[in-house]
Order: C-alpha cells, then sequence, then structure tokens
C-alpha cells in the first residue's frame, strides 16, 4: 500500500471515528440533562448506562472475531448503523421513554461504540506502509494510534458541550434526530472511501479462537482491566458525588469539569509520542515504559487521599492532584493502546483488539461498581486507596510485559 492510500485510508477511519465519537458523548450528555428535568433520580440516571458498560465486554470479545471473519469495514459500518438507529430510538414520545426502554437504548450505542472503537483501532496498522525499518515503522504506528485514541477522547469531551448546546437549541428530539443524520450521513461517505476487506483474515477466524493464547496479549490485556480500574474506582461515582455532596459545587461546575478533563486527556495522549521522548531513545515504547508509568501512578491517588485526610484545601488537591494524574494515565493509555497493534500480527489483529478492549471494558464496569460501594462505605479516601492497590496490580502485570535490550 501506497504512503499516500495510507494517508487517505487513515484520514477516512479518524473522520468516521471522530464523528461517532462527538455522538458518543452527546448522547450521554443528552441522557443526563434531560432525564434529569423529567424528574429522574441520580440513581435512576446512572442505571440508564448499566448495559452500556456491561455490553461492552460482550461486544468487544464478539466483535474481533466479526471482524477477522468478516472485515472491519463491516464492524465499523455496523456500529455506526446502530448507533442512528439507538439515536432514533430515543426519540418516541416522552411516555415511552421508561428506565427498561432507554437502557436498551443506551445497551445498543455500547455495542455501537466498542464496534467502532474496535474496528478503527484495529484498521490502523493495516494502513501503515510497509517499511524496513522496524524503529521507524513502530514509532510511526506510535504517532498515529496516539493521534486517533487522543483525538477521540477530545471529542467525546466535545461531545458533553454538543449535546447540552443541542438540547437548548433544539429540545430533546430535535438534537437526537440532527445528530442521527449527521452520523448517516458520514456511514454513506466512509462505505464507499474504504476498501470492503479491510482486517478479513485469510483463513476463517473460529469462534474456538475468541480468547487469545499468546501470553503478551494476555498480560497487556490483563494490566489494562487494573489501570482502567483504577481511574473509574474514584472517577466514576466517588469524585463527582464528593464534589457536590461535600465541596458544594454546582452540577454545571462538576459537567464542564470533567469534560475539560477529558478533553485535556485526549490532548495529552495525542502528544504522547513527544511527551515520551525525554528518555532520548530510538525506540519506539515497550514493556518497561509501560511499567515504569504504572508504578509512576501508583503515589498520586495515595497522596491525595492523605493531603485530603491532613485537611488540606480540597479544591486544590482534587485539580492538581486530577490533572497529574490525567497526564501519565493518559500517556499510559496511549502507550498501551500502541502496544496492542504492534504486538499483533496483521492477520489476528482484530481479534487481539477486541480481546484487549473486553479486558479494558470489564476494568471499567468492574471500577464503576467499586466506586459506588467503596464511597458510601469508605467516602472518596476509600476510592483513592483502591485506585493506588489496583494501580499495584498493573505495574506488577507490566513487569511480564517484554521490552528491548537497549544500548
Amino acid at each position: 500500500m501506497t504512503t499516500l492510500n495510507s494517508l487517505r485510508n487513515y484520514a477516512v477511519i479518524t473522520g468516521g471515528y471522530w464523528a461517532f465519537t462527538l455522538t458518543d458523548g452527546a448522547i450521554r450528555m443528552l441522557v443526563v440533562l434531560y432525564f434529569h428535568q423529567l424528574g429522574y433520580t441520580p440513581l435512576a440516571i446512572a442505571s440508564l448506562f448499566l448495559f452500556y458498560e456491561f455490553f461492552g465486554i460482550v461486544t468487544n470479545l464478539v466483535g474481533g472475531w466479526l471482524g477477522a471473519r468478516f472485515g472491519l469495514n463491516t464492524t465499523m459500518h455496523a456500529g455506526m448503523l446502530l448507533q442512528v438507529f439507538a439515536l432514533l430510538m430515543l426519540t418516541v414520545p416522552t411516555e415511552y421513554l421508561t428506565i427498561l426502554y432507554v437502557m436498551v437504548a443506551q445497551a445498543l450505542s455500547g455495542i455501537a461504540k466498542d464496534l467502532n472503537k474496535m474496528s478503527a483501532k484495529a484498521s490502523v496498522k493495516l494502513f501503515m506502509p510497509t517499511s524496513t525499518d522496524q524503529a521507524s515503522s513502530s514509532k510511526q504506528l506510535f504517532k498515529w494510534i496516539a493521534i486517533l485514541t487522543g483525538s477521540k477522547n477530545t471529542l467525546k469531551g466535545v461531545g458533553f458541550f454538543l449535546g447540552g448546546l443541542l438540547l437548548a437549541l433544539y429540545g430533546f428530539q430535535g438534537a437526537l434526530y440532527s445528530l442521527a443524520g449527521g452520523l448517516f450521513l458520514v456511514f454513506l461517505l466512509t462505505l464507499f472511501l474504504l476498501p470492503d476487506d479491510l482486517g478479513k483474515t485469510k483463513s476463517k477466524a473460529k469462534f474456538s479462537q475468541l480468547f487469545s493464547n499468546e501470553p503478551v496479549i494476555n498480560w497487556l490485556s490483563a494490566a489494562r482491566f487494573f489501570l482502567f480500574g483504577s481511574r473509574d474506582v474514584w472517577f466514576v461515582v466517588g469524585l463527582p458525588v464528593y464534589l457536590t455532596a461535600t465541596l458544594g459545587w454546582q452540577y454545571e461546575q462538576v459537567g464542564g469539569f470533567f469534560a475539560l478533563w477529558i478533553i485535556g486527556y485526549g490532548v495529552v495522549q495525542a502528544f504522547a509520542p513527544k511527551l515520551i521522548q525525554w528518555r532520548k531513545n530510538k525506540h519506539a515504547p515497550d514493556g518497561r515504559t509501560a511499567q515504569v508509568l504504572a508504578y509512576s501512578l501508583i503515589l498520586l491517588p495515595i497522596t491525595m487521599a492523605l493531603a485530603l485526610y491532613q485537611g488540606l484545601q480540597a479544591n486544590a488537591v482534587i485539580i492538581i492532584g486530577l490533572s497529574l494524574f490525567a497526564i501519565v494515565f493518559a500517556i499510559n493509555s496511549a502507550v498501551h493502546s500502541y502496544l496492542i497493534v504492534e504486538w499483533s500480527e496483521h492477520d489476528n489483529i482484530a481479534m487481539n483488539v477486541g480481546f484487549y478492549y473486553m479486558a479494558n471494558a470489564g476494568g471499567r464496569l468492574t471500577g464503576t461498581v467499586l466506586s459506588g460501594l467503596l464511597f458510601q462505605y469508605y467516602g472518596l479516601y476509600g476510592c483513592l486507596i483502591a485506585s493506588s492497590l489496583l494501580l499495584c496490580c498493573t505495574a506488577l502485570l507490566s513487569s511480564k510485559l517484554p521490552y528491548r535490550q537497549h544500548n
């Protein structure tokens, strides 16, 4: 594949991923704000997203097999169409928007999101121009993965703002129609611009191959599980409730703060290849990079817990601590996203990436459940201490990852 064709295909994949991500962030904000207006309790609103997270585990596992068997182009476009359908499901009259109905719509949206994400991430390696210089090729792959991942997270934060803006301008149904129409147009464009056989394996992928039998993929996936569990164990429930109930932040302040955090997190991910060049290493990241970053993260949550316990100014502790956590965590996540693609052969990349993001979804779900449980009994201190413990597991598992012998 020529460099020009590779760049064109990469641009198409990235553009489609951006469009989908905007709708993903917007629909979440729309659901939260609209159902709050309808008088739903915070617990009821949180339950609307339960299926969204749960089906991410199943989708990533099965989605990798589907991508290998039918092509990543097929799974990516199936995700787009499912998202359009999920958006349109919510345009029914208000009396039909029961909790169960909205949970089903969010389940479809979650399936769509993970099909799209798995397809986009796995496609990048397939578009890389062939090169005899392995070190240069690896660094280029890291750059492409970092830009794709970082821009996605930045646009998810933008999507939060977009959802609120569309709700104010066009109302709930009008906002949903706008998002569905825009995404369907992108679906049509990418359908004609991408190759049909993208990501198909040369031999038929077997359903029994869903679980990876490659040790390096299993160790990396396990490390990813605990990494994302360590973030969500305090970020999802504990922190927003602490900001409102204890520090007295208004809802719009919390929403804006989280949106800005996600945007900043995405920017750091996109620039991860530049940010880790302080090592002055001509090679791309490896297992040792992931291990060092994991150990660097361990001290941040526990330090925040001690600072809060000592009575230091809570707003400053949260803002500074969360900012530092975002920087190191974003770089670590970008390195992980690169390694899963780098260590996967072309013929099984879809299944490896699907298995890996199944672990990612499992970590998010586990962290979410623990966040509510630990905060209820032990407050934000318990959530932060648990985060450090989970990061210890990440660091230990990362020690099993291979690394290069540098000169």
